[in-house]
């Protein structure tokens, strides 16, 4: 059974940094497609970044492009979302999902396994 344990979210300010961290059990890394999404209060959930099982292709949001990257760690079996240049609209609830796809999209319907979620909030 995939696990997925995300940290690192938190209360910063507007054009501040966050790294979010996404630890997974067994090979997860190693051998899914592992994206981001966020669920703000009252919207749906919505993606933010993937990459494909070996990180080699990587696809974002428009609204976080030049702002967020996602990258692995496969020795930690960590996967990273380091999030610069924070607006308040970002604020939401951030989840890590690991989609057996081997090229999968954006829509959460298309992720098999997902993380309880970590909060981020921007303040102005």
């Amino acid at each position: 059974q995939v696990q997925l344990v995300e940290s690192g979210g938190s209360l910063v300010q507007a054009g501040g940094s966050l790294r979010l961290s996404c630890t997974a059990s067994e090979r997860t890394v190693r051998e899914y497609a592992m994206g981001w999404f966020r669920q703000a209060p009252g919207k749906e959930r919505e993606f933010v970044a993937r990459s494909i099982w070996n990180g080699s292709i990587t696809l974002y949001a428009d609204f976080v492009k030049g702002r967020f990257t996602i990258s692995r760690d496969i020795a930690k079996n960590t996967v990273y979302l380091q999030m610069n240049s924070l607006k308040p609209e970002d604020t939401a609830d951030y989840y890590c999902a690991a989609s057996r796809a081997v090229v999968p999209g954006t829509s959460p319907n298309q992720y098999n396994y997902w993380g309880q979620g970590t909060q981020v909030t921007v303040s102005s």
